[in-house]
């Protein structure tokens, strides 16, 4: 790539110290350069130095240190302008425009401070160059992509609909380009995708999925990672990750998605979202590329509550879904306004999560109205990750071998790992986990027959970007832990962002779930609602 013809001389540069634009010209080529090194160097040290982007704001230099350990490099750019504005003899403004080589122009502002005798930045924004189209979130994009119905309970809406269900005239990509290349045309659209069009939501585009969803990290290693609108510089989690940021950043208001063992539920928590995984079999998964069919749901992603509720009270009732059964027979009651929480989840979470939902909790005892709260024991939740992994693994080994086996190099290395594993799980394998998961799954549904249970939807904020393979599996470990139990179970399950915990990134959110019987699904994201506007307002009545 050739860069662009750099200027003589800079204009307002002249006006600009010359140690103040040594540090300036250190710095921009280190960022050019991704020298880490010298960009913590260049940041004042301590707890009140800022940078903010259009991502989001980054308080202390610890935090934009983990930042910049994962961002990587800018692409190739020059300073085209500087204006200088001098704040006193150790402080003063520049605020800069970058052209890119690959077209358009940034804005850098930053205050910068002489320090022990160096000029260090205190505070910075970056205004980047406008992108047409984010690949790591959108696969195909449209203003919109499909007109919706122009009128209905959904006019106005947008959908990102995640790359696994059948749209009329496009493949599947599944997040992977050869599986895009080798796809068939898609004849007829999926029903949870004509749902939501006839409700009168139009489709935004189709957003990305970790590879064959067979994550719930949000990596993905051909098409990049998209953003968390929550947390700079975090994972986004998956494997519905292109409609959970597309959500969180406004670009689209309903995220179509799917849960398996987490993944509607997992980026729900990670981005500040509301996400519910429905019963299993509520939704048709007709036009949907399976992962696991045992476990696979459909689920929807939104910012609020409100819009949640409209979705779910059309897409599934009688008038609002081509196929599915009314369910307002049963979600037409309340739920009881009591809550378990499971014990073995409450130890399987973080300190700061612990506390975070303790203290929930509290305020919800303290409520005008407080429900009848008590602690549940539920099993170890390793007795439900591991049969579950084994027939997960099984049956994607069976949907998905056939085509990794003519197409071996195709799929990224943790992926290939684990259908690597799955391959080799055996009929008695996976005839010994079902019958292990049988006495499971009625648990579950005993435990909330009379109850909703309440718990932290993951053990905590979502983890940075770029950390090695090992780590990201630890914690996907430990997170599938968690969300497995309503999976077994075939049960709704509803994550409400209401927790704050700390993470090196800056404060970071944290899911609530809320879990109950099967068919309850509008009830359940009726008393979600409730549950947010009493521990929001603890003192009035819900």
């Amino acid at each position: 790539m050739t860069e662009p013809a750099r200027p003589a001389v800079i204009p307002g540069a002249e006006a600009v110290p010359l140690d103040l634009r040594a540090a300036f010209e250190r710095y921009e080529a280190a960022i050019v350069a991704d020298d880490v090194a010298v960009l913590d160097e260049t940041f004042a040290p301590g707890p009140d130095t800022l940078r903010g982007d259009a991502a989001g704001l980054l308080v202390g230099h610890d935090a934009i240190s983990a930042f910049r350990g994962t961002r990587g490099g800018v692409a190739p750019r020059t300073i085209e302008r500087i204006e200088h504005r001098a704040l006193g003899t150790d402080a003063a403004l520049l605020v800069s425009v970058s052209r890119y080589a690959g077209g358009g122009t940034g804005l850098q502002t930053q205050l910068w401070q002489r320090i022990d005798g160096e000029w260090r930045i205190t505070a910075a924004h970056v205004s980047p160059r406008a992108q047409p189209l984010d690949r790591t979130v959108w696969r195909t994009v449209g203003d919109p992509l499909w007109q919706g119905a122009w009128e209905g309970p959904l006019a106005g809406l947008t959908a990102a609909v995640k790359d696994l269900f059948a749209i009329k005239g496009y493949r599947i990509g599944a997040g992977n380009p050869t599986f895009l290349d080798s796809a068939r045309v898609e004849t007829t659209t999926a029903p949870a995708v004509s749902d939501l069009l006839r409700g009168g939501a139009s489709l935004r585009g189709i957003a990305r999925t970790d590879e064959f969803a067979y994550s719930i990290a949000g990596d993905n290693v051909h098409y990049g990672t998209p953003a968390n609108a929550a947390v700079p510089g975090a994972l986004p989690g998956g494997s519905s990750s292109g409609p959970a940021t597309a959500v969180a950043t406004g670009q689209a208001d309903i995220g179509l998605a799917t849960d398996t063992a987490g993944s509607v539920r997992v980026p729900a928590s990670y981005q500040g979202l509301w996400g519910l995984r429905t019963t299993h079999g509520l939704v048709p998964r007709q036009g949907l590329l399976p992962l696991a069919q045992s476990f696979d749901t459909v689920g929807w992603l939104t910012r609020d509550g409100d819009t949640l509720q409209r979705v779910v009270d059309w897409c599934l009732s009688f008038d609002g879904s081509e196929s599915t059964e009314s369910v307002f027979g049963a979600s037409d009651s309340d739920l009881p306004w009591r809550f378990a929480v499971p014990d073995e989840a409450l130890a399987a979470v973080d300190p700061a999560t612990g506390a975070a939902f303790d203290a929930l909790l509290v305020r919800l005892a303290a409520s005008s109205e407080p429900p009848v709260l008590w602690r549940t024991p539920i099993g170890d939740l390793d007795e439900y990750l591991e049969p579950f992994r084994t027939v997960q693994a099984a049956e994607a080994w069976r949907n998905n071998g056939p085509w990794l086996r003519e197409h071996p190099a195709a799929v990224g290395p943790a992926v290939a790992e684990r259908l690597r594993v799955a391959a080799a799980v055996t009929a008695e394998d996976e005839a010994s986990a079902r019958r292990r998961l049988e006495p499971l799954h009625e648990r579950m549904r005993e435990l909330v027959r009379g109850a909703v249970l309440i718990l932290p939807t993951v053990p905590g904020p979502a983890p940075a970007r770029g950390r090695s393979g090992a780590e990201v599996d630890r914690v996907r470990v430990a997170t599938l832990r968690m969300t497995t139990p309503a999976a077994v179970g075939g049960l709704p399950a509803v994550s409400v962002p209401l927790l704050t915990v700390p993470s090196p990134l800056g404060p970071a959110p944290v899911g609530v779930s809320l879990v109950s019987r099967e068919g309850t699904d509008i009830a359940l994201v009726r008393l979600a609602r409730r549950l947010a506007a009493t521990v929001s307002h603890p003192g009035a009545t819900p």
